[in-house]
């Protein structure tokens, strides 16, 4: 029996050109290649302009807490190692201890502060209407956004002894004994301004973050909580921290490390003072650096706050990684 193929119709033992598309490109592979460095070349300049920028610094930093480096060194650039005698000087020195305590002590009344008012800003934000909460929204932002050194300065004359609208109004209202109070003239009043400034300055950032991990929880898990007769406090502790605990965690984290190295604010409105009662340890860096001109112990009480701060990162990453551990 004689089968007639149609005409047209491939045949299936017809061969596949030599150099046809059944070879995927030679380019393929140089495009494979390509596209895998190109990524890499065009973050290079960034990469390397922050290395030099950050990497640069900290390595001369470490470099100069371990030698001899004074004003004389400065100037004629012969210094010499001494290893980490500045570090002893430094841990030795009571002073020392004490800018340390009134570091923690500063950070964590600026820190509780901030975390405290900012989750109820969020709160307050997330069950306004949305008039009210675009206002409020708006506001934050501006005041996010205020320049550090304006906003410091404007503090300056607010608690001016002569001039400031602080000592005007306590005068208005009674207070007599404020009448040309000199508020930086006192190490509380300063310290307690610092801390109003900070957390005034803070708690827009902290609170608009937080707003938005408190839309992402489901209202369902508020109904079913509500069905169940929980509490509003009930409701807070047992659904919303849980869901928004990574976010505060790093809100709580960066507030941390802002706050420990806050030195802009303080520099500008106190340089310290009066004494040492606003000093902390970037003012005491670099008050030993320049004052004194002590290049050496100011870079090694720079590094000592930067082990400090990673410290806090390290802190800051177990908990993280420990609660993805636990959600896993």
């Amino acid at each position: 029996m004689t089968v007639v193929r149609e005409a047209g119709a491939p045949s299936a033992s017809r061969p596949r050109p030599a150099g046809g598309s059944a070879r995927p490109g030679r380019g393929g592979g140089r495009g494979a290649v390509g596209s895998g460095v190109w990524p890499y070349l065009l973050i290079a300049p960034a990469f390397l302009g922050m290395l030099y920028l950050l990497a640069y610094p900290l390595v001369r930093t470490v470099l100069i807490s371990l030698q001899d480096f004074q004003l004389r060194q400065l100037i004629r650039g012969d210094a010499r190692f001494v290893g980490l005698r500045n570090y002893e000087i430094l841990l030795t020195d009571a002073q020392f201890w004490q800018v340390v305590r009134r570091t923690f002590l500063f950070m964590a009344v600026n820190v509780t502060l901030i975390m405290f008012l900012a989750t109820l800003v969020a709160l307050v934000i997330e069950r306004l209407g949305r008039v009210g909460r675009m206002t409020v929204l708006s506001a934050l932002v501006l005041t996010w956004a205020m320049p550090v050194i304006a906003t410091t300065t404007v503090f300056q004359w607010l608690f001016h002894s002569e001039f400031g609208i602080v000592n005007w109004a306590l005068q208005q209202l009674g207070f007599t004994s404020f009448d040309r109070y000199p508020w930086f003239a006192h190490g509380t009043a300063a310290f307690t301004i610092l801390v109003v400034l900070i957390v005034w300055q803070s708690v827009p950032f902290a609170a608009i973050t937080l707003y938005s991990a408190l839309v992402t929880v489901p209202t369902e898990l508020y109904e079913s909580a509500r069905i169940d007769g929980a509490s509003a406090r009930r409701i807070f502790r047992a659904v919303t921290f849980p869901m928004i605990r990574p976010i505060f965690m790093l809100v709580f984290s960066l507030e941390v490390i802002w706050t420990f190295k806050a030195f802009v604010q303080i520099w500008v409105m106190t340089n310290g003072g009066p004494g040492d009662a606003t000093t902390i340890l970037p003012v005491y860096a670099v008050q030993t650096a320049l004052s004194s001109q002590r290049y050496d112990l100011g870079s090694a009480a720079s590094m000592v706050t930067v082990l400090m701060l990673a410290g806090v990162l390290v802190f800051y990453f177990r908990q993280m990684f420990r609660q993805e551990g636990e959600a896993v």
